[in-house]
């Protein structure tokens, strides 16, 4: 039997330790997508399969995090011209940041869901309930792009709120978790009561940041945008799946990964004001021993402390100096890119991610690009909200 770790793409070596700690403690298989980073106990881009158990921090703080593509009837030459506007519409719909409430509240199934009768899940249900539709800062987003043959597509990147934190919060701490990024994982067997416990909670975390992402995305289809869609690319990328692999059953634990099974779409954001992509997963021995998992975005290079560190917010002159980059050259290279953004911080700022089509090549053979998504606006929380609910 060969390596226990796929590893895609360059990494330094505690991002390796990282995932090599995961495997050790109690994993079968672990994979390092070309995007990842180092996190709370389990690597950003990070996968581990278990049998019969589940990793509490591998899902991590920010349960079922994940992006959402809507492809419209609407073209480029409708749109292009109206969006300074379209991009404030964006912001005066929808609730960026935190401790918001939605501005229209959202009626959902999810809410008759068994598992709100679950200590503490039940306590935690008028909180979601305002919430839902909300997204929340860091990087996530609402995005409208233009493909190769010029079609408007809208992007939406966020999880399930203070719903998923607090949840993860309360079973990471039952089951005895410790604090920091360089800590073991905190697994708990599937059977146990807290496991029991925790994964009807995470699914009905994923059915949440489902029905959020939904929510949000239509409705700037539909209200914002005033048009239809025609389909609609969705997928978590902090979950744990049931799946078989080699003729084994797993309980497959994805951080900051996609799901990318043969034929099964994806939609990958670069940072912001890149390209996005969307992917489709295809068949190869290199995809299965990915676990079918692939990269979620282009992956940080730099912590955002140390983002905000470097990129440092300057007065009036325009002066590079030291070679560092300033809020306003950030907006600058925007605007030369033809982009709208409203919000956005210097933790965010492209120089501190990878390029997008540098992880992509380093997964070639596992994934297909269907289309490359040019961005024309960017909204996201503003530059004086911090976000704990991200991951």
């Amino acid at each position: 039997m060969g390596p226990k770790t796929k590893i895609f793409g360059e990494h330094d070596p505690a991002t390796i330790r990282q995932i090599e700690t995961c495997v050790a403690a109690g994993g079968e298989r672990g994979v390092l997508c070309a995007d990842g980073h180092k996190g709370y106990a389990q690597p950003i881009g990070g996968v581990v399969a278990y049998h019969g158990k589940i990793s509490l921090s591998g899902v991590g703080f920010d349960i079922a995090c994940g992006n959402l593509a809507i492809l419209t009837d609407a073209n480029r030459e409708q749109i292009a011209p109206k969006m300074d506007t379209i991009m404030d519409d964006v912001v005066r719909h929808i609730s960026f940041g935190l401790g918001r409430k939605s501005k229209t509240r959202v009626e959902h199934e999810l809410f008759e869901d068994a598992a709100w009768e679950i200590k503490p899940i039940g306590a935690l249900k008028s909180t979601a309930a305002e919430q839902l539709g909300t997204v929340g800062g860091g990087n996530h987003y609402v995005d409208i792009f233009a493909d190769e043959d010029n079609r408007i597509w809208v992007g939406v990147h966020f999880g399930s709120r203070g719903l998923g934190h607090k949840m993860a919060t309360h079973f990471l701490k039952a089951a005895g978790g410790k604090d920091g990024m360089d800590v073991p994982p905190t697994v708990v067997d599937e059977k146990s009561e807290i496991g029991r416990d925790y994964l009807a909670g995470m699914h009905l975390a994923g059915r949440y940041a489902y029905a959020g992402r939904e929510a949000v995305a239509r409705h700037v289809v539909k209200n914002v945008l005033g048009a239809q869609i025609l389909e609609e690319v969705h997928n978590h990328h902090n979950f744990a799946w049931r799946e078989k692999h080699g003729g084994e059953d797993f309980w497959v634990v994805r951080k900051g990964a996609t799901p990318a099974f043969p034929g099964q779409k994806g939609f990958v954001g670069g940072s912001m004001g890149d390209n996005a992509v969307i992917i489709e997963g295809i068949d190869s021995p290199t995809s299965r021993e990915a676990l079918y998992s692939t990269i979620h975005g282009a992956g940080r290079i730099m912590s955002r402390t140390a983002a905000k560190g470097r990129f440092v917010k300057a007065g009036k002159k325009r002066i590079r100096q030291n070679g560092l980059v300033r809020h306003d050259e950030m907006m600058k290279w925007l605007h030369d890119r033809g982009i709208i953004l409203r919000g956005g911080d210097l933790d965010e700022a492209p120089q501190a991610y990878r390029r997008l089509p540098d992880v992509l090549t380093s997964h070639s053979g596992t994934i297909r690009v269907l289309h490359t998504l040019r961005p024309l606006g960017v909204a996201m929380a503003g530059h004086d909200i911090t976000d704990p609910y991200r991951d």
